[in-house]
């Protein structure tokens, strides 16, 4: 495989917006992003800007992980949030523990299949357990069998946690995890 798994560099907030308008395209996005590609279009290069910068190689917090084709084009991502002990999530649950939030999951169609998603996931997890994490979790629509079997596949277990989804009471994401090893 001629990929190359690295974190962002903040000067990157380019190409970190293209690939995330590409993702929001998919046609499982509405199921997997919290964002629309129109509302997504709309923000400002600042917005961008100010995202690589918190999740550029270096930052604490968070770390956007890409996954580079021999051409240099961007075919793939994940984010790791850290969550800490005592603070509120984005969906308003308590967070118990120190744990790493995996969000923005995305590969390009035509390179799927070939294991980036898992070397995307190893090196996501590696800086998570770097930053003393206790677990990692992710968030995933209940209709997104895709992605279910996936995060399933390389470990992700379902804790029973119910995240309601927006104002609609009959769509649910379900909270899966993996334990630090």
């Amino acid at each position: 495989m001629n990929y190359k798994i690295r974190s962002i560099r903040a000067d990157e907030w380019a190409a970190a917006k293209e690939l995330r308008l590409v993702a929001l395209q998919d046609p499982v996005a509405h199921l997997a992003f919290l964002e629309t590609y129109d509302t997504a279009l709309a923000q400002p290069d600042s917005f961008y800007q100010e995202r690589a910068v918190g999740a550029a190689e270096g930052a604490e917090k968070a770390q956007q992980i890409i996954a580079e084709g021999p051409d240099g084009e961007w075919v793939g991502t994940v984010t790791v949030l850290l969550e800490e002990a005592g603070t509120v999530d984005w969906a308003g649950f308590a967070v118990e523990r120190k744990q790493g939030h995996l969000v923005g999951v995305f590969v390009r169609p035509e390179v799927r299949g070939i294991g980036l998603t898992e070397v995307l996931f190893d090196a996501a997890l590696e800086w998570a357990w770097g930053r003393g994490v206790e677990r990692v979790r992710l968030i995933v629509h209940e209709d997104n069998e895709r992605a279910r079997r996936f995060y399933g596949k390389v470990g992700f277990v379902p804790t029973g946690v119910v995240v309601p989804l927006g104002g609609n009471a009959d769509e649910r994401e379900l909270e899966m995890v993996v334990e630090r090893p």
